[in-house]
């Protein structure tokens, strides 16, 4: 499919429904349907004509924060140097328009804007979203393609690309990296967490080259799974990946990483893939202070049975994220950012509450991110429900009090963001389990 630009008209249907997100407010293709839809889960493509899910408003306001922390960290380039930006599936434009509106407008004016897609209509109503509610700085630059975004990519040296497909994102991977700066952030959504996680083995295995053991850490194995995947497909292009973020949230995961040209660090890819080992035996463990430890991390090189049910990989065996990226993502930041206004009202009137209520989900988009930065490097993540059988107790212990009591023993140790409650710590199983039982 080639590529062509949009003539500007207003949608069948416009402005559709208008709904605040963020501090953004966005205009969406009517309902197919008058049934109540959830806001927790993957969407229905069939909802509206032009795909849109609510339920990754959480998603979006993280992007936000995080662009905001990278363009002003410098390591992108000077402050006022034009970062190329690539919005590769569009649809509604709905991320694009969060960063134009919520960004400081410095950073925002950066923003040389592509966004892409295959359907006319979601351009269409990308454009009328725009052309409605501009960009509060003139500068900002903004085109909008229709066509197919791996040949769109090609040749362009983006520096920040955002890929949010309905399912896989293998299909998008080489085209993308091969395309990005020397110096460059991608953003990579997976909703095929059935594949990742390991409860569709073949599609794992066929889409992945795979495989995982489904358990209360399955999506942390996805996450390591998926950014396997990205650093291998980057070696390919001679690029190196450093994550920046990695995040199960409810349908989906999503990594984001600075990817650089490098063949001497693309070289090296292995470094930083291997296996992951449930239940591992005394001859497993590096340490007999790890002896009972649910899980471990070893290098590719290692000497594994890889038709063994405990074993999950390959995956990648390094930090999920950056910790001076992650610190920069607080919830007093995510609010500065993304929350709407105070509207200036008292008392409970319907304003007033749907303030709040904006107010809190901005804040829970980025809840504990700051908190984990101290810990991300570490390779322990315990999920506190799967304590008590381990140790022969009643009741999991609060991981905010376990993290803590680490920390006073001297480890590194925090509450982890992660759907189940959980922490992560590179305390040895033998100093954990001493903590549970103090506590």
């Amino acid at each position: 499919m080639g590529r062509h630009r949009l003539t500007m008209e207003e949608p069948d249907g416009w402005p559709g429904e208008v709904i605040l997100e963020g501090r953004t407010t966005l205009y969406l293709p009517p309902r197919n349907s008058e049934e109540e839809v959830s806001r927790l889960g993957p969407g229905d493509r069939e909802e509206r004509e032009v795909f849109h899910n609510s339920a990754m408003a959480a998603s979006r306001t993280r992007s936000v924060v995080l662009m905001a922390h990278e363009f002003n960290d410098g390591w992108l380039g000077a402050a006022d140097k034009p970062i190329r930006t690539l919005d590769a599936l569009t649809a509604t434009g709905a991320r694009s328009l969060r960063w134009l509106h919520e960004l400081p407008e410095e950073v925002a004016a950066r923003l040389h804007l592509t966004q892409v897609d295959r359907d006319e209509r979601a351009i269409g109503w990308a454009a009328a979203n725009l052309s409605h509610n501009p960009p509060k700085n003139p500068n900002s630059g903004v085109e909008q393609l229709i066509g197919d975004v791996r040949q769109i990519s090609l040749g362009q040296g983006w520096q920040w690309v955002d890929i949010d497909p309905f399912g896989s994102p293998v299909p998008f991977l080489d085209t993308v990296l091969q395309s990005t700066a020397r110096r460059a952030v991608i953003e990579v959504t997976a909703t095929d967490t059935a594949a990742l996680t390991g409860s569709s083995a073949s599609a794992l295995r066929r889409r992945y080259g795979a495989r995982a053991r489904l358990d209360s850490i399955a999506h942390d194995t996805g996450l390591r799974i998926l950014l396997a995947r990205i650093a291998e497909n980057a070696a390919r292009h001679d690029r190196a990946i450093e994550p920046l973020l990695s995040i199960w949230d409810g349908h989906h995961l999503r990594v984001s990483l600075r990817v650089t040209r490098s063949v001497e660090e693309a070289n090296e890819v292995e470094q930083s893939l291997g296996w992951r080992i449930a239940d591992p035996t005394a001859e497993e463990i590096s340490t007999p202070d790890d002896e009972g430890v649910p899980h471990i991390l070893v290098r590719l090189a290692e000497p594994v049975d890889v038709t063994d049910e405990r074993v999950s990989g390959p995956l990648w065996i390094g930090p999920l994220g950056n910790a001076e990226t992650m610190a920069a993502m607080s919830e007093e930041r995510a609010v500065e950012l993304c929350a709407p206004a105070d509207v200036g009202l008292t008392g409970d009137s319907e304003d007033r509450l749907a303030n709040r209520a904006a107010r809190r989900a901005v804040g829970r988009a980025v809840r504990h991110i700051a908190d984990e930065a101290s810990a991300i490097h570490a390779t322990n993540l315990i999920v506190v429900d799967d304590i008590p059988s381990r140790l022969g107790i009643g009741s999991p212990p609060s991981p905010t009090k376990l993290a803590s009591m680490l920390r006073r023993e001297g480890y590194s140790a925090a509450v982890a963001a992660y759907g189940n409650p959980a922490i992560r710590t590179n305390a040895p199983w033998s100093a954990i389990s001493a903590a549970v039982l103090n506590l």
